[in-house]
């Protein structure tokens, strides 16, 4: 099926090596289609080089900012302003029909068949389901539906909208929210413009509504255990949501396991992380190794950069009465909308913060 394809994104080399995990499993299921990556100027030579070996195309595109740069650094998640570039895949019209998979997911079977389905059809998010999680999706390429997604952006935005968040945070904090963050802008910056966009999926053809195994969110925030138990085996592609990636964790390879506490209910299918490290180490560090760069890949992403970035999300001080919780459950508790809005997380505090910002 020259004319049909997997396409994929990767925004700088730690997405990379999802992308090589993501390609490395949709060979491993014999898929017949063509896979495509595209990269911006931020993924190194040598990891392009080694993203050659997997896919058939690596392209080169230019980022496209969501032009909300500002309050995404305040939320100190600068990558996801460059989500929109996911856009330049409507621009690869040598292919007759395309399934865009992010670069953290994974394919656990064969899912060719996603090709039999129409544009514009995705599974529904986990957050909200009346919407589609743009992890994974069909669509037909198309330069004239391109332009219309970038002047679409450019005219109506996406579920960010300031008015929208002043309304929706206004309400949680039962107040006026002035000037009004548009903190919901940390979650996505693509999902919300492409279901304005293709907002009749919802309500009009339910053919192109992919059933939740091809696109099964990873941790407990997203996950509902008993459904898990009784139709997790049928999952066919995984999707780790949320800051923390697989190549985030420490992996042992005596004991071919992550390391940690089992027992966080962050990590409640660690099968699912063990399974991407195992693609990664028998299928990708050979390569890595191949063009001199398997140190820096097998060691990961820094955890002491991690753990100072995510240590930026704190938006005030807690106070010295409050329980003592780490940046990076307080952070999961803000994705997971359970932010303590009486304490730490209080209007004035984020105000304060916010008003630092602005000054």
């Amino acid at each position: 099926m020259a004319d049909q394809s997997f396409v994929t994104l990767a925004t700088n080399d730690s997405y990379v090596k999802g992308a090589l995990v993501l390609g490395s499993s949709l060979q491993q299921h014999r898929t017949t289609r063509k896979l495509t990556a595209l990269i911006t100027p931020q993924v190194s030579d040598s990891m392009r080089e080694v993203l050659e070996k997997v896919f058939d195309e690596v392209i080169l595109v230019n980022i496209l900012d969501s032009g909300d740069s500002a309050h995404l650094a305040l939320m100190k998640r600068p990558e996801l302003g460059v989500t929109l570039t996911k856009l330049h895949c409507w621009e690869l019209t040598q292919f007759s029909k395309c399934v865009f998979m992010d670069a953290d997911t994974m394919v656990l079977s064969n899912i060719d068949e996603l090709f039999e389905r129409e544009e514009l059809s995705a599974a529904p998010d986990p957050g909200w389901p009346d919407c589609f999680n743009s992890g994974v999706f069909v669509y037909r390429p198309s330069i004239e539906t391109y332009n219309q997604l970038l002047q679409f952006a450019t005219e109506k935005g996406s579920f960010d909208d300031p008015i929208i968040g002043r309304c929706i945070l206004g309400c949680r904090f039962k107040r006026p929210l002035t000037p009004a963050p548009r903190l919901w802008s940390y979650i996505c910056a693509d999902q919300g413009l492409l279901n304005t966009f293709f907002s009749s999926w919802a309500t009009t053809d339910m053919n192109k509504h992919l059933p939740f195994i091809y696109n099964l969110s990873s941790t407990s925030v997203y996950s509902y255990l008993p459904a898990f138990k009784a139709f997790g085996a049928n999952t066919k592609v995984v999707h780790f949501l949320g800051s923390r990636k697989p190549w985030n964790y420490t992996y042992d390879s005596k004991t071919k396991s992550i390391k940690g506490n089992m027992d966080d209910p962050k990590v409640v299918h660690p099968e699912f992380l063990n399974m991407w490290w195992d693609t990664y180490m028998t299928n990708i560090l050979p390569l890595l190794e191949q063009h001199g760069i398997a140190k820096e890949a097998t060691t990961g992403v820094n955890m002491a950069e991690v753990t100072e970035a995510v240590s930026h999300m704190s938006v005030s001080t807690p106070s010295p009465v409050l329980p003592t919780i780490s940046s990076e459950e307080r952070k999961e508790r803000w994705e997971q909308g359970q932010a303590d809005y009486m304490g730490m997380d209080s209007f004035d505090n984020i105000k304060k913060k916010l008003d630092s910002y602005l000054q």
